[in-house]
């Protein structure tokens, strides 16, 4: 069980039921974000809405 506060993307092309899995996984899910675009390589494909909820993440974080 991971209990570092945790932070989850799902973008459109990626597993859309993996909400179960990371809370079977993780107690400490303190962000959430679903994409309409974008997919298992968001980094290459969307990467200013990637970059972008990476710093949400670590701005809520404070």
């Amino acid at each position: 069980m991971n209990h570092a506060p945790t932070g989850v993307a799902v973008f459109a092309d990626d597993f859309q039921t993996i909400k179960v899995f990371a809370e079977r996984d993780n107690d400490a899910i303190v962000h959430w974000s679903r994409f309409p675009e974008g997919g298992h390589f968001a980094s290459l494909e969307v990467p200013d809405v990637l970059a972008g909820d990476i710093a949400a993440f670590f701005a809520s974080r404070r």
